[in-house]
């Protein structure tokens, strides 16, 4: 959600973006992401910012929201929520149970092919020996 206290008191001021960015030594884009929400804006920043717009923190400052997301009705069976640039879900059962068997799968790849590479290496030495 858009910060519209602080656009608004940075209009005000007669402040573009970038010259809010620079004063807080960030690129025009990494602020333009915290005016609309995408990225929280830590309390030091709003420190900053109500300094150098004149203004009390409080003047300016909007409460962080949390978005929830629900994609039940594409059948993906994923939920979750976001909080500035941070995305949670929650993964169904049945396909963590899939990926923990896939991953039991790899390991005993893994294993066999550890195993294979040993008999050939102790294979290689012993040819070697006998060549000497």
């Amino acid at each position: 959600m858009a910060k519209v206290k602080l656009i608004a008191a940075r209009k005000e001021k007669n402040m573009t973006q970038n010259d809010m960015a620079e004063l807080l030594f960030m690129s025009q884009s990494q602020y333009q992401r915290r005016e609309w929400g995408e990225v929280r804006i830590s309390d030091g920043e709003w420190e900053r910012m109500a300094k150098f717009l004149g203004k009390a923190v409080e003047d300016i400052k909007e409460e962080e929201n949390i978005t929830t997301i629900n994609n039940h009705n594409n059948c993906s069976g994923y939920s979750g929520y976001v909080t500035g640039n941070n995305y949670f879900y929650s993964i169904p059962e049945f396909l963590m149970k899939n990926q923990q068997e896939y991953i039991e799968a790899l390991k005993g790849e893994i294993k066999r092919l550890k195993e294979e590479f040993s008999r050939t290496n102790n294979v290689n030495k012993t040819a070697s020996s006998n060549i000497s």
